[in-house]
């Protein structure tokens, strides 16, 4: 009898293993050293600008357990405002407590796919790639689960081999595919929307993807005032001249929903950059600038953390269009400090050449522009090319306007060499950002070699292109507008009437520019246009502190209107 019972509970104990193995196969869990090779970034998440993890409201349905349900809505709404590093720790700890959690590993990789910024680096993609496998190997999830990670596995899916671009536009084929499958999901309509925002084409001028996008959010925005993907990305979405005013009462909101994200104090400057609005611009960025120096020390990165150079590039534009030489002054003493940053990315360089090139420009400071060092030496700057050119840019420009016309030439077969980078890379966006400036740059070189017509035919080509296409949404804008730049040409020709048509022009693609509108109020003036050029100058006058600022134009301005008080 007991050597039966012994030789049952054997038989039912291979049965049962038998079971637990088969179950395994169709459940299977990571192994530790799949999950080890992800190198998972993991700690507490960092709350730097305003304590308690104050990241916005959002609930994202899911089947894992219920006590690991507040910790995804956490990694979600982070995601929702770009703070990857954070999210990803969220995603890890879940993974640590829940290794068979499938939408775990699909956040961890859109931690790594960040559709608006720079394309993901090669460490990047293979962690992306590589959770994203993981996830679609777990058979534990929803049909829903399955859409979502199916989706992002068309983004990962053969990256050696298949463009950023188009993989981006798989992902947002498929968005749209589980958007329309589950009409209720209120994050799959806010994540297609910004699939849709990543995929928009810069020169489409009838903003086809943003107004879809557009609608999908602003309709979901009234129900969900508290989610920070929707306030984000209707900032995003309408984040060019012509839309912008439709996104300014979500921007004055969006930081009092994710007060802890150094992200979400710095994107209404967006709107506010778009619209002029230059003392909401520079109180953002003073907040979302103090919150990266905090987020820098308290992560323990050495140096900069990249964030904290993304606000001053837009801390330092509108410091110049208020005036205050000496605040943007010390922006760009500080940068040149800084030698360690992290990560080594587009924004970075971005701020780098952007910073002195903007303050130099702006200020007409030709012989300092033309001797402006490629700074710091230690940078990466061949992987830049974009941002290289604009240093070069502004080189040439000094060089023009002190008479160094060989300098300028010189400057300008960089400024070939790296358009031929780009077009190489078929980087066509970049590629036309140079070639805007390789035009203004002859344009600018035939004026002073005294051949006016072809200088402006030039001068009008490069403003043409630039209306043709619309800024990178990283940035605050061209370091200077080409059309500005040819109302300078028309004004320098003595051609007052064409200059003040141009300049108008431009003032309606960048409102309360200083430049801008300085140049509009003295070819006005010049033009015998008395009462349009006393407009110009007090709206000067009311974005500017004339007894803070150095600006030289203001005393020209001041002494105009004493001589028209009654207009």
């Amino acid at each position: 009898m007991k050597k039966l019972l012994f030789e049952t509970g054997f038989l039912i104990l291979i049965f049962l293993c038998v079971i637990f193995l088969s179950c395994r196969e169709r459940n299977p869990i990571p192994s530790k050293n799949a999950i080890n090779e992800l190198n998972l970034k993991k700690g507490a998440v960092i709350s730097c600008a305003q304590p308690g993890k104050q990241f916005g409201q959002v609930e994202f349905a899911f089947s894992g357990n219920e006590y690991i349900k507040k910790d995804f809505n956490l990694g979600i709404a982070l995601l929702h405002s770009f703070e990857y590093d954070e999210a990803e720790k969220v995603f890890a700890g879940i993974i640590e407590k829940e290794p068979a959690c499938a939408m775990a590993y699909w956040g961890v990789a859109m931690c790594n796919y960040h559709p608006l910024w720079t394309p993901p680096s090669v460490p990047e993609l293979k962690k992306g790639a590589k959770a994203i496998e993981i996830a679609g190997s777990i058979q534990q999830k929803t049909e829903r689960e399955t859409a979502y990670i199916d989706a992002l596995a068309s983004f990962f899916s053969r990256w050696e081999k298949v463009d950023h671009k188009t993989r981006s536009a798989y992902f947002e084929r498929l968005m749209q595919k589980l958007y329309k499958a589950f009409p209720n999901d209120k994050e799959a309509a806010v994540f297609y929307a910004l699939a849709l925002d990543a995929t928009a084409d810069p020169a489409d001028k009838s903003f086809k993807n943003q107004k879809n996008a557009g609608a999908i959010l602003t309709a979901l925005y009234p129900n969900e005032p508290s989610h920070p993907g929707i306030a984000h990305y209707i900032i995003h979405t309408y984040d060019y001249p012509d839309l912008a005013t439709l996104a300014l009462p979500v921007a004055r909101k969006y930081a009092s929903i994710a007060p802890s994200s150094a992200h979400a104090l710095h994107m209404p400057s967006h709107t506010f950059t778009m619209l002029g609005l230059w003392d909401e611009c520079i109180q953002s960025n003073l907040a979302s600038v103090a919150a990266a120096k905090c987020y820098a020390e308290e992560s323990g990165i050495k140096g900069h953390w990249d964030e904290e150079l993304h606000g001053m590039d837009y801390l330092v534009y509108a410091y110049l269009q208020t005036g205050e030489n000496d605040l943007a002054q010390k922006q760009w003493d500080y940068l040149k400090t800084m030698d360690t940053v992290f990560p080594v990315n587009f924004k970075v360089a971005y701020a780098f050449a952007a910073i002195p090139s903007r303050y130099l420009l702006e200020n007409k400071n030709w012989e300092e522009a033309a001797n402006l060092l490629i700074q710091p030496v230690n940078f990466p700057w061949k992987n830049f090319p974009w941002q290289k050119a604009n240093i070069y840019f502004t080189r040439l420009m000094g060089a023009v306007h002190t008479g160094k016309l060989d300098a300028a030439r010189s400057e300008l077969q960089q400024l070939h060499l790296l358009h031929d980078t780009l077009a190489a890379q078929q980087d066509d966006y970049k590629a036309n950002q140079v070639q805007i400036q390789i035009k203004t740059a002859e344009a600018w070189i035939a004026y002073k070699e005294g051949n006016e017509p072809k200088a402006l035919i030039l001068m009008n080509e490069a403003a043409e292109l630039e209306d043709q296409t619309e800024k990178h949404p990283v940035t605050p804008g061209a370091i200077i507008p080409a059309r500005e730049l040819l109302g300078d040409m028309l004004l320098a020709m003595n051609n007052s009437e064409k200059a003040l048509e141009a300049y108008e022009t431009n003032l309606k693609k960048h409102p309360n520019r200083f430049n801008g509108l300085y140049g509009a109020g003295l070819a006005a003036e010049k033009s015998g246009h008395t009462e349009k050029a006393s407009m110009y100058y007090r709206q000067i006058v009311k974005s500017t502190s004339p007894s803070a600022s150095q600006r030289p134009e203001l005393t020209a301005i001041n002494q105009f209107l004493k001589k028209h008080p009654q207009l």
